[in-house]
Protein backbone atom coordinates (compact mmCIF):
# COMPACT_ATOMS: atom_id res chain seq x y z
CA UNK A 1 0.00 0.00 0.00
CA UNK A 2 1.39 2.99 -0.72
CA UNK A 3 2.02 6.38 1.37
CA UNK A 4 -1.29 8.10 0.26
CA UNK A 5 -3.43 4.62 0.59
CA UNK A 6 -2.36 4.14 4.29
CA UNK A 7 -3.17 7.50 4.86
CA UNK A 8 -6.74 7.42 3.43
CA UNK A 9 -7.54 4.36 5.35
CA UNK A 10 -6.46 5.77 8.38
CA UNK A 11 -8.53 9.04 7.40
CA UNK A 12 -11.41 6.47 6.68
CA UNK A 13 -11.01 4.66 9.85
CA UNK A 14 -11.01 7.67 12.25
CA UNK A 15 -14.28 8.73 10.38
CA UNK A 16 -16.06 5.04 11.65
CA UNK A 17 -15.05 5.48 15.01
CA UNK A 18 -12.02 2.78 14.64
CA UNK A 19 -8.22 3.75 15.23
CA UNK A 20 -4.63 2.78 13.87
CA UNK A 21 -1.13 1.78 14.09
CA UNK A 22 1.46 1.54 11.32
CA UNK A 23 5.62 1.11 11.36
CA UNK A 24 7.48 3.82 10.04
CA UNK A 25 6.99 4.80 6.41
CA UNK A 26 10.19 5.00 4.74
CA UNK A 27 12.57 8.04 6.08
CA UNK A 28 10.23 8.82 9.37
CA UNK A 29 12.24 6.04 11.27
CA UNK A 30 13.93 7.60 14.27
CA UNK A 31 17.41 7.14 15.76
CA UNK A 32 16.05 3.96 17.53
CA UNK A 33 14.43 2.40 14.72
CA UNK A 34 10.95 3.34 15.81
CA UNK A 35 7.71 4.86 14.18
CA UNK A 36 6.03 7.91 15.63
CA UNK A 37 4.08 5.41 17.43
CA UNK A 38 6.35 3.52 18.79
CA UNK A 39 6.14 0.27 16.52
CA UNK A 40 9.29 -1.83 15.65
CA UNK A 41 9.27 -3.20 12.44
CA UNK A 42 10.07 -7.07 12.03
CA UNK A 43 12.84 -7.95 10.32
CA UNK A 44 12.00 -8.80 7.21
CA UNK A 45 8.69 -6.96 7.29
CA UNK A 46 7.29 -4.03 4.86
CA UNK A 47 8.33 -0.93 6.55
CA UNK A 48 4.82 0.35 5.65
CA UNK A 49 1.94 -1.85 7.17
CA UNK A 50 -1.58 -1.04 8.80
CA UNK A 51 -2.90 -2.78 11.33
CA UNK A 52 -6.71 -1.77 11.99
CA UNK A 53 -8.88 -2.02 15.18
CA UNK A 54 -12.11 -1.04 16.43
CA UNK A 55 -10.63 1.16 19.51
CA UNK A 56 -12.74 4.32 20.34
CA UNK A 57 -11.70 7.55 17.96
CA UNK A 58 -9.38 9.89 19.87
CA UNK A 59 -10.22 13.09 20.76
CA UNK A 60 -10.03 16.14 18.69
CA UNK A 61 -7.77 17.83 20.98
CA UNK A 62 -5.15 14.94 20.16
CA UNK A 63 -2.60 15.14 17.88
CA UNK A 64 -1.72 11.65 15.50
CA UNK A 65 1.30 10.73 17.82
CA UNK A 66 -1.06 10.42 20.64
CA UNK A 67 -3.85 8.25 19.24
CA UNK A 68 -4.21 4.82 21.22
CA UNK A 69 -1.81 1.61 19.58
CA UNK A 70 -2.70 -2.15 19.05
CA UNK A 71 -1.75 -4.58 21.96
CA UNK A 72 1.57 -5.60 21.30
CA UNK A 73 2.10 -8.40 18.71
CA UNK A 74 3.31 -10.10 15.48
CA UNK A 75 4.54 -8.72 12.95
CA UNK A 76 4.67 -5.61 14.98
CA UNK A 77 5.15 -4.71 18.77
CA UNK A 78 3.70 -1.73 19.69
CA UNK A 79 6.19 0.47 22.25
CA UNK A 80 3.44 3.38 22.65
CA UNK A 81 2.30 3.89 26.21
CA UNK A 82 -1.59 4.07 25.76
CA UNK A 83 -1.67 0.29 24.73
CA UNK A 84 -1.22 -0.80 28.33
CA UNK A 85 -2.70 1.63 30.61
CA UNK A 86 -1.62 2.38 34.19
CA UNK A 87 1.95 1.57 33.34
CA UNK A 88 2.94 5.21 34.87
CA UNK A 89 2.68 5.08 39.21
CA UNK A 90 2.78 7.50 42.00
CA UNK A 91 4.76 7.23 45.13
CA UNK A 92 2.00 5.74 46.82
CA UNK A 93 1.53 2.61 44.04
CA UNK A 94 5.00 2.36 44.07
CA UNK A 95 4.66 1.44 47.86
CA UNK A 96 2.51 -0.76 47.94
CA UNK A 97 4.04 -2.54 44.96
CA UNK A 98 7.50 -2.99 47.04
CA UNK A 99 5.26 -4.59 49.66
CA UNK A 100 5.17 -7.58 47.61
CA UNK A 101 8.68 -7.33 46.33
CA UNK A 102 8.16 -6.53 43.04
CA UNK A 103 11.77 -5.92 41.44
CA UNK A 104 12.64 -2.43 40.95
CA UNK A 105 15.18 -1.34 38.32
CA UNK A 106 16.61 1.74 38.78
CA UNK A 107 18.25 2.84 35.14
CA UNK A 108 20.14 5.80 36.42
CA UNK A 109 24.19 6.12 35.89
CA UNK A 110 26.08 4.54 38.79
CA UNK A 111 27.72 7.51 39.68
CA UNK A 112 23.91 9.04 40.45
CA UNK A 113 23.77 6.41 42.50
CA UNK A 114 27.03 6.94 44.37
CA UNK A 115 26.42 10.78 44.97
CA UNK A 116 22.56 11.28 45.16
CA UNK A 117 21.44 7.89 46.69
CA UNK A 118 18.69 5.20 45.62
CA UNK A 119 14.94 4.22 46.19
CA UNK A 120 15.02 1.91 48.74
CA UNK A 121 14.94 -1.53 47.40
CA UNK A 122 15.86 -1.08 43.96
CA UNK A 123 18.74 -2.57 41.97
CA UNK A 124 20.71 -0.28 39.25
CA UNK A 125 20.72 -1.29 35.82
CA UNK A 126 21.99 2.00 34.16
CA UNK A 127 19.83 2.11 31.06
CA UNK A 128 23.22 1.67 28.70
CA UNK A 129 23.38 -1.99 29.79
CA UNK A 130 19.43 -2.67 30.00
CA UNK A 131 19.14 -4.21 26.89
CA UNK A 132 22.08 -6.65 27.06
CA UNK A 133 21.39 -6.94 31.23
CA UNK A 134 17.28 -8.52 30.17
CA UNK A 135 18.83 -10.78 27.53
CA UNK A 136 21.22 -12.51 29.95
CA UNK A 137 21.73 -15.93 31.49
CA UNK A 138 19.65 -15.98 34.81
CA UNK A 139 22.84 -16.97 36.20
CA UNK A 140 24.95 -14.42 34.50
CA UNK A 141 22.44 -11.44 35.79
CA UNK A 142 22.24 -13.49 39.04
CA UNK A 143 26.32 -12.65 39.50
CA UNK A 144 26.00 -9.33 37.77
CA UNK A 145 23.46 -7.89 39.34
CA UNK A 146 22.77 -10.27 42.79
CA UNK A 147 19.41 -9.83 41.87
CA UNK A 148 17.16 -13.21 40.26
CA UNK A 149 16.95 -12.59 36.23
CA UNK A 150 12.94 -11.85 35.92
CA UNK A 151 10.46 -13.94 33.46
CA UNK A 152 8.96 -11.69 31.15
CA UNK A 153 6.02 -12.39 33.22
CA UNK A 154 7.41 -11.10 35.89
CA UNK A 155 6.14 -7.57 37.06
CA UNK A 156 9.26 -4.95 36.77
CA UNK A 157 9.02 -1.29 38.08
CA UNK A 158 11.73 1.17 36.22
CA UNK A 159 12.37 4.28 37.40
CA UNK A 160 15.36 7.30 36.31
CA UNK A 161 15.45 10.82 37.94
CA UNK A 162 12.37 12.19 36.43
CA UNK A 163 10.62 9.99 34.22
CA UNK A 164 12.91 10.23 30.72
CA UNK A 165 14.95 7.59 30.89
CA UNK A 166 12.57 4.95 32.75
CA UNK A 167 10.53 5.75 29.75
CA UNK A 168 12.76 4.50 27.15
CA UNK A 169 13.57 1.57 29.53
CA UNK A 170 9.85 0.25 29.44
CA UNK A 171 10.32 0.85 25.84
CA UNK A 172 13.08 -2.19 25.45
CA UNK A 173 11.68 -4.12 27.90
CA UNK A 174 8.07 -4.28 25.82
CA UNK A 175 9.86 -5.12 22.82
CA UNK A 176 11.50 -8.08 24.45
CA UNK A 177 8.51 -8.84 25.04
CA UNK A 178 8.30 -8.55 28.76
CA UNK A 179 4.24 -7.89 29.32
CA UNK A 180 4.26 -6.46 33.20
CA UNK A 181 6.68 -3.37 33.31
CA UNK A 182 5.40 -0.33 34.82
CA UNK A 183 7.32 2.79 35.16
CA UNK A 184 7.66 4.98 38.45
CA UNK A 185 7.53 8.64 36.06
CA UNK A 186 8.21 10.78 39.15
CA UNK A 187 11.37 8.90 39.35
CA UNK A 188 14.11 10.01 42.13
CA UNK A 189 13.15 13.90 41.77
CA UNK A 190 9.51 12.43 43.10
CA UNK A 191 10.64 10.15 46.26
CA UNK A 192 12.87 12.42 48.14
CA UNK A 193 9.78 14.82 48.49
CA UNK A 194 8.21 12.28 50.61
CA UNK A 195 11.08 10.36 52.13
CA UNK A 196 14.94 10.35 52.64
CA UNK A 197 17.05 8.22 49.89
CA UNK A 198 19.15 4.95 50.57
CA UNK A 199 22.51 6.24 50.82
CA UNK A 200 25.49 3.58 50.57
Amino acid sequence: MGLGGWWRAALALRAAGGCWSRAAAPGELGRAGMGPCGAWPAPGHSPVRLRLAALPAPSASRGRADWPCLPPGPPCRSLCAAAAPNQDLSYQELKDLKKAHVLHIDVRERWEIDRFGKIPESINIPLGELMEALQMDPTEFKEQYNQTMPSKSDPVVFSCLAGTRSKQALGFAMSLGFSRVQQYAGGFDDWVKHEPPEKK
